[in-house]
């Protein structure tokens, strides 16, 4: 699947030309540089490897400085695989070629946006997996109102079995969102609207494919 690298910018709404109002989300999209092209015969399977994002070489590498190097240009923060890359009819793919988000989305298509989750620590089971509590606070309740209830029998099994559903660490975790319309390409801004909202906080990455 072909796309490119971004960090998301922060949400918007936008009016259709129905009137309805929609919740969209901006996302920063390259340019992105294709930093190593992989082949069946060297790597065992073939890919394309976008990277994005400024670096400076006194935090970098000297071995990521010599792949960067080979693609002749600078270091970047964030490097990303696409398999199946589709061609750009705008820009051949090819070892240091630059790609923008006019040349590889349109409006009006779908997309697939993958992040990283905003991490929460650790949370209790209301949070966590939406329970109700245990209910009321009257006849004897102290203290119950966001507790888990009730986990299992006692004389058998006399033990909670695994996979329940309990307090723990929650976010930080690979989020995939499918089909989000590209509401809107603002190439000369490097800007892609997307509908909805996608993982992660303000400026994290984001690897949007279609």
């Amino acid at each position: 699947m072909s796309g490119l690298i971004g960090k998301k910018v922060g949400m918007t709404n936008m009016f259709t030309e129905e009137g309805k109002n929609l919740a969209c989300t901006v996302i920063l999209v390259g340019p992105c540089v294709v930093t190593q092209l992989k082949n069946e015969e060297k790597d065992g399977y073939k890919a394309v490897q976008l990277s994005y994002d400024e670096k400076k070489e006194k935090h970098t590498s000297n071995s990521a400085i010599g792949h960067f190097k080979k693609a002749n240009t600078t270091p970047k923060r964030k490097i990303v695989e696409f398999t199946e890359f589709k061609d750009v009819a705008s820009v051949t793919v090819e070892l240091g070629a630059v790609l923008s988000v006019g040349d590889v989305f349109a409006e009006g298509e779908y997309v697939d946006v993958i992040g990283t989750s905003k991490g929460k620590g650790f949370q209790g089971v209301v949070k966590r997996h939406g329970f109700s509590g245990v209910g009321g606070a009257t006849h004897g309740q102290h203290n119950r109102l966001r507790a888990p209830g009730s986990m299992g029998a006692s004389s058998w099994p006399s033990r909670v079995f695994p996979g329940k559903r309990l307090a723990g660490r929650t976010g930080g975790e690979r989020v995939k969102v499918v089909n989000l319309k590209v509401l809107k390409v603002l190439a000369d801004q490097n800007l892609l609207i997307v509908s909805g909202n996608v993982p992660g906080g303000k400026n994290s990455y984001l690897k949007i494919e279609k």
